[in-house]
């Protein structure tokens, strides 16, 4: 772990500490503690990354609907290396010029993402029921197929 992260660590601790810690933890609250305390002071590195996910939220969060009805996430991420740096770059998957490439490897990536999360579901939920030893097991299909299909459907009307 690196330094900075023990540095994050040791004041959630003490914020815990001085705060009367109930088990649950805002981030915001936590962050807004340790400005206020001097513990953490953005600089303006921090500041750009700052700004630079807000713009990648808003561009995860723009969604379009195409002519079939069907509503599409608008931008799409994948990741690059140059050189020892690590690349998020973004296109519009409206954008004719934005190369097919990059979004091949944009849902390869995305579709990891997701693998690499019923993983780690799978691990946590395999933990708890050891630690726990519950009566009933927690249980967590990780076959999305069925999911899948009937979040396609078409939404059926009142009448």
């Amino acid at each position: 772990m690196s330094a900075y992260s023990n540095q994050v660590k040791d004041y959630i601790e003490r914020y815990k500490a001085e705060t009367g810690h109930d088990g649950l933890l805002d981030p915001h609250e936590v962050a807004a503690w340790a400005f206020h305390n001097g513990l953490h002071k953005p600089n303006p590195r921090t500041i750009i990354d700052v700004i630079a996910a807000d713009i990648s939220q808003v561009f995860r969060e723009e969604y379009r609907t195409d002519r079939h009805g069907r509503r599409y996430r608008a931008k799409h991420a994948a990741t690059h290396k140059k050189g020892n740096k690590t690349l998020s770059l973004w296109a519009d998957l409206d954008d004719p010029v934005a190369p097919h490439e990059h979004f091949v490897r944009s849902f390869a990536q995305r579709r990891q993402q997701i693998v690499g999360d019923c993983l780690q579901l799978k691990t946590d939920v395999d933990v708890y029921n050891d630690k726990r030893d519950p009566v009933a097991p927690v249980q967590v299909p990780l076959d999305f197929t069925l999911d899948v299909a009937e979040m396609q459907q078409p939404l059926q009307r009142a009448a």
